[in-house]
């Protein structure tokens, strides 16, 4: 089977942050988690550049345009390497392939009557690149960007979303999990039970972006053409056979992923995505992050002190997918030491110790036999809700789920003192119940924490019915 899931494509007016990091992280590990079950993966993520944002930010670092975004490229896509992103594909939206593709979903759009051409008049917000309606503001300003909207107007191309409020209603009814977490799709709908307005779908000549079809003067509007990225990365026939199964995106672009992109995939005769993924925002110690405020969190300074998977996990573990978190060092820190070094570091380097000792002693060894009844029911019954818990998007309790098994291991340790058992047979019976119980735990970690599992898996080799066991170096040292 195949598996396509993909990530927002990022504007590049900035470097990436912790929610980016964030969002990201979680399409990884959904595409690791598929891999595990066999299934091919094509998982895209990419850069936004027809935008005003990469105009104004070029002009700024008094760069030409075109190499302003390609620096900017280089330094996104290092930066998911540095993070062990497993992407297949990265996307750029100044790439010939895109701009093909743009063109011909442009075309189909047209060919269905659904573009016109008219004069508007609104409040436009910079920030999210988008008109807003006067309803939408909080004292006069963007509540989330914090700028008050111009007011424009000119002649642009319309796309007639009213045309489907009816048809996206009933796609809704009709695919009740299309957008997740519940509460977020009961936003969408409502919204649309609203009454949908038609949208602009160009600007006027605009000296950077694409350029609408035989109307030079026009550029098309940096959300018609970002959103396309999707069939961009399949190619259309590729997007007909298989489109996206999962769109992972933040809260703030949902409206974008799931009205206007489904509207123009109807359209254009497109089958729609499986399902729309969004997750909320993170804040620091309580308080939203901003530029003006200088509270970012820098998401590779995290991972300077405490490790990619270390970051990761907190992430994962800390906020619930779908819900606003928070980060804050002494949080971070507790994570860290309380789960991470005391309870799985510890647990694998105290099995992995005893277990070591006995590969070439006089025993012979911990030898393959069957396990306990009460490890062997805490296995399958792990690997059960862990998988029940990242089919819902549960990424927080599939990891709690994998740490009691971590906590019923050590209370093993502890209870039955195995350093203490004299009788080879019994000490040997105990290791392999333990090491069968971390090889499993080992199993289910790659789409969290990848190079930690990795390292685990390593530290263990069932070889002729005997276990080689070597204790590896400190998983996660404290930190204070």
């Amino acid at each position: 089977m195949d598996f396509y899931v993909t990530t927002p494509i990022y504007y590049v007016n900035d470097k990436p942050h912790i929610g980016h990091a964030y969002t990201t992280i979680v399409a990884d590990v959904l595409a690791r988690w598929r891999a595990s079950q066999g299934e091919h993966i094509t998982f895209s993520t990419g850069v936004d550049e027809n935008s005003q944002k990469t105009v104004d930010a070029a002009k700024k670092a008094g760069e030409e345009i075109r190499a302003y975004t390609d620096r900017m490229a280089d330094i996104w896509q290092a930066a998911w390497a540095k993070l062990g992103i497993s992407n297949t594909d990265f996307i750029r939206t100044t790439e010939e392939r895109h701009l093909e593709v743009v063109r011909d979903i442009w075309g189909r759009i047209d060919a269905a009557g659904d573009l016109y051409k008219g004069t508007y008049e609104g409040l436009y917000c910079k920030g999210h690149e988008a008109f807003i309606k006067e309803s939408d503001l909080v004292d006069g300003v963007c509540p989330e960007h914090k700028t008050e909207p111009e007011v424009v107007k000119e002649e642009n191309y319309f796309f007639k979303l009213s045309e489907y409020q009816d048809k996206l209603l009933r796609f809704y009814d009709a695919h009740p999990d299309f957008v997740v977490p519940a509460n977020r799709f009961q936003e969408v709908k409502s919204f649309v039970e609203q009454g949908l307005e038609d949208i602009s779908f160009s600007r006027e000549g605009k000296d950077w972006g694409i350029p609408v079809p035989n109307d030079p003067h026009q550029a098309i509007y940096v959300w018609a053409d970002a959103l396309v990225n999707y069939i961009t990365v399949k190619g259309i026939e590729g997007w007909e056979s298989h489109p996206a199964d999962v769109h992972t995106v933040g809260k703030d672009i949902l409206r974008f992923h799931a009205v206007i992109w489904p509207a123009m995939l109807m359209s254009a005769g497109l089958p729609l995505p499986g399902q729309i993924a969004a997750n909320g925002f993170i804040t620091n110690a309580g308080v939203k992050m901003s530029k003006s405020l200088g509270n970012g969190v820098n998401p590779f300074d995290l991972v300077a002190r405490y490790g990619v998977d270390a970051m990761r996990y907190f992430l994962l573990r800390e906020i619930q997918y779908g819900e606003d978190g928070d980060y804050s060092e002494e949080k971070m820190k507790t994570r860290y030491n309380a789960d991470l070094a005391n309870g799985l570091g510890n647990f694998a380097a105290r099995v992995l110790t005893l277990a070591e000792k006995e590969t070439g002693s006089a025993s012979g060894g911990v030898k393959f036999g069957e396990l306990d009844e009460e490890f062997s029911k805490t296995i399958a019954d792990t690997r059960r809700i862990v998988e029940g818990k990242m089919a819902a998007f549960r990424f927080s309790d599939a990891l709690a789920a994998i740490w009691d098994a971590v906590s019923f291991g050590d209370r093993y340790v502890n209870d039955t003192k195995v350093w203490e058992i004299k009788d080879d047979a019994v000490r040997g019976k105990a290791l392999f119940n333990l090491v069968s119980l971390l090889d499993n735990v080992a199993a289910l970690l790659p789409p969290f924490i990848p190079e930690t599992s990795r390292k685990i898996a390593a530290s263990i080799e069932w070889k002729d019915g005997i276990l080689n066991a070597k204790k590896p170096d400190v998983l996660f040292p404290r930190v204070k």
